[in-house]
């Protein structure tokens, strides 16, 4: 069993230097090189690095596991027993029912029209005490009630998705594209429609800050995104704030969600908050080496071999195409990272059966080498791939099946 709670005093270890590549990469490869590619592993001692930090800049508040952003039962297990973490933010029902199995508080992060999903919830006690629905729409609740009357169901357990974006004078919309509920005077409407309808529960509300979480800080263009982050950040905090303020005189509220891995310090500090979410942060796909505040470890990777060599300059290897989604940009590509100086060619990029890099340190890799790479984001690669090698030190210690692994394929 994977255990994070093991000495949680450690932050480092002479054989786990991720500053230190030459360290690093060389040494994976050493623990896996009797397993065939493609092969991904997570280090242990990375992941739990990952683990503790994320509670650090949290500030105290419970962080609820983004189970998107991981898809491996035995990591979701392991980070949920160390304290400070506490729930989980799925991203379907049909997931959010089969890790109801187990686990007794899940969120369900998006709003969902899986009418045979809904069959099976409103008519489980155990699992409608379990799983709580977002909502931000009323057809959201009609569709519930046209699957079974509030008489002929359970009482469902909901929470209001509001808007967390900034709506600027001279921008325009900063922020994703989620709820049409924007004002405090939109939520608290919403809200009182739900208590007046019978067979349903307001618990909760989430507000997802995607503008500030979800974009890095330290590029070309740091000094942009710095100023549109800070001015989001203190409207976001007055707005928040004025919604939790109205939701009081609606219903009696289990959580107030806000945040991910992008903007942890800012949630933390948001007194109208209860709790985080967070999950990317903890494998550490390389979009966070754009934020100024943390970096996490890699702590997750996967590796191809070499099969080809078209030029002195260029090595193929089989597969790569593992693209994050997202905005068609090079910054969803996995990157190469070890042996460093690779890089993808500019008219083939990472593709569905091989990827050319091209480099210096192409010259030198040989047919049956192996090239590492990180993912841009931390969920989807789980989506390629049956396990997770587990890795501590020189050895591989366990095999961790992901979502795909264990039969399941959601979205």
């Amino acid at each position: 069993m994977l255990d994070l709670t093991a000495d949680l005093s450690r932050t480092a270890a002479p054989s786990r230097d991720w500053d230190n590549p030459a360290l690093w990469w060389p040494r994976l490869s050493d623990a896996t090189s009797h397993l065939a590619a493609p092969v991904a592993v997570i280090d242990v001692d990375a992941l739990r690095h990952n683990a503790m930090d994320l509670l650090v800049r949290a500030g105290g508040i419970p962080i609820r596991v983004a189970s998107k952003s991981v898809r491996v039962r035995a990591v979701l297990d392991a980070v949920l027993r160390i304290p400070g973490y506490s729930g989980i933010l799925s991203f379907s029902l049909a997931e959010a029912l089969w890790l109801a199995e187990t686990h007794d508080d899940i969120v369900l992060g998006y709003p969902t029209v899986d009418r045979a999903g809904l069959e099976r919830l409103v008519h489980d006690e155990v699992a409608a005490s379990r799983i709580t629905l977002m909502v931000d729409d009323i057809a959201h609740l009609d569709l519930i009630d046209a699957v079974a009357p509030h008489d002929r169901r359970e009482t469902i357990r909901v929470a209001i998705d509001a808007d967390a974006s900034w709506r600027s004078a001279a921008l325009g919309h900063i922020g994703v594209r989620r709820s049409p509920l924007f004002t405090a005077a939109d939520v608290a409407g919403f809200a009182r429609t739900i208590t007046r309808r019978p067979g349903f529960r307001l618990v909760g509300l989430q507000m997802y800050e995607a503008q500030i979480a979800g974009q890095g800080d330290n590029g070309s263009d740091a000094p942009v995104i710095r100023m549109v982050q800070a001015r989001s950040r203190a409207e976001l905090r007055r707005r928040r704030a004025e919604i939790a303020d109205a939701l009081t005189d609606v219903a009696p509220l289990e959580f107030l969600n806000g945040g991910g891995t992008g903007s942890l310090e800012f949630t933390g500090s948001d007194e109208s908050v209860t709790e985080a979410s967070a999950g990317s942060g903890l494998l550490g796909g390389h979009l966070f080496d754009g934020y100024r505040s943390f970096r996490p470890a890699p702590a997750s990777a996967f590796a191809f071999d070499v099969v080809r060599r078209p030029a002195d300059d260029i090595a193929t290897v089989l597969g790569g195409g593992w693209i994050a989604s997202g905005p068609a940009l090079a910054s969803r590509q996995p990157r190469a990272v070890w042996p460093q100086g690779l890089r993808t060619m500019p008219r083939e990029a990472a593709g569905e059966v091989q990827t050319p890099l091209q480099g210096d340190a192409a010259r030198m890799l040989e047919i049956g080498d192996r090239v590492w790479f990180r993912h841009a984001k931390s969920g989807e690669p789980a989506e390629r791939i049956d396990a997770y090698h587990l890795v501590s030190g020189t050895e591989v210690i366990d095999e961790l099946p992901t979502y795909r692994g264990e039969g399941k394929a959601f979205l």
